[in-house]
């Protein structure tokens, strides 16, 4: 307050042992964010900050948030978002709080799927429709698909993080698309964890949709549907050929804004699945923020056509020393708009790191 009182502009502080960064909204709410883990990057306090005021948004809608009439019934209406907020600040499996993308994963039968969730939304008499496991898009309508970000994100990242119900009404504000006002999302489960999400006006009523037409168009598929089911944390279909060092991944489509990360490609392996997704989670935040160029979108423009051509496309770390059989490696490429991060056993040598990306994107490409 008092740097803004001189026209200046101060976004983070560090003391000795946390980071603080803050960020106010349409000049009305001012979000701060304290963090004590070591090395803990801006860019990423910065983008907690963004999808906690999406969710804000997402849950009480704009109006509420930059005209405020009475502060403690805003304090009593934030608490439906409390749950949401608190998943992204704790250890998720997701990664798109940090990358903006919508976590994906691939079904063994996409297309049966597709086809099945097109009829099944006409049917329903709405454009905006998606299969949701554990928080993860598994297939979707195009109208879905063309939603902005941050809802593309927030909204399957809210029906992973709340409790398990038959079916839900539940309204909800766009904060891109429609953030004063609401709309219903209407969620139904078919098989523990997998759940039919839909956007819609007022109607159909949720009684229209279950238990008949969701029979009709999903009965029938209960084998594919049943195939979804361990894709939460693992993200590709069983078989799927990887080489054997790789111990996470994570592949973003900078255009389309979606994301496929997963740590269990091939079962139990040190370092444990949480250690994974933090050195993964650094590794983006690293390479992200220093090596990469701005992401499709970001604020951050390019000085010249010079610079741009000047940008590194592929980059390593060794945690530990280079000696074959100790320390993790990291790896990361970007070829056009899909960026590729891999987590690498100690026993993957360093002069073939670029060569092992370069043939596991090509092997992944026809799946984003």
């Amino acid at each position: 307050m008092f740097g803004q009182n001189l026209e200046v502009q101060l976004s983070s502080a560090r003391t000795e042992n946390t980071t603080v960064v803050w960020k106010s909204f349409h000049d009305s709410i001012t979000l701060i964010v304290l963090s004590s883990e070591v090395g803990i990057s801006e860019l990423r306090l910065e983008r907690l900050l963004q999808m906690v005021f999406g969710a804000m948004v997402l849950l009480v809608g704009l109006e509420e948030l930059t005209n405020i009439r009475n502060v403690e019934r805003l304090k009593k209406d934030l608490r439906a978002s409390y749950c949401l907020i608190d998943s992204f600040l704790g250890d998720s499996e997701l990664i798109g709080d940090l990358t903006q993308c919508v976590d994906c994963v691939i079904p063994p039968e996409g297309t049966l799927l597709q086809e099945a969730l097109s009829g099944f939304a006409e049917a329903a008499g709405t454009a905006f429709v998606s299969l949701v496991v554990s928080g993860r898009v598994v297939a979707a309508t195009e109208g879905w698909w063309r939603l902005g970000t941050p809802e593309a994100v927030l909204l399957p990242w809210l029906v992973g993080s709340l409790p398990p119900q038959t079916a839900r009404d539940y309204p909800v504000y766009l904060p891109h698309g429609s953030p004063t006002i609401p709309h219903r999302l209407l969620t139904l489960t078919l098989l523990p964890s997998l759940e039919l999400c839909l956007l819609c006006g007022p109607s159909p009523p949720l009684s229209q949709l279950y238990p008949q037409l969701l029979e009709r168009w999903w009965q029938p598929l209960l084998d594919p549907l049943r195939a979804c089911l361990p894709l939460g944390p693992r993200a590709l279909p069983i078989g799927f050929p990887l080489h054997t060092d790789i111990l996470g991944l994570l592949l973003l489509h900078l255009e389309l804004k979606r994301c496929l990360f997963t740590v269990e490609p091939l079962g139990d392996k040190e370092p444990s699945p949480e250690q994974r997704r933090r050195l993964l989670r650094n590794f983006y935040t690293l390479v992200t923020s220093t090596h990469f160029p701005p992401e499709p979108g970001s604020p951050e423009k390019m000085e010249d056509a010079f610079h741009q051509a000047q940008l590194p496309r592929a980059c390593y770390l060794v945690l530990g020393t280079e000696e074959p059989g100790s320390g993790v490696r990291l790896v990361a490429l970007q070829l056009g708009l899909r960026r590729l991060l891999l987590l690498l056993s100690p026993q993957s040598p360093t002069h073939g790191l670029r060569s092992l990306a370069t043939h596991t994107l090509h092997a992944l490409t026809p799946l984003l």
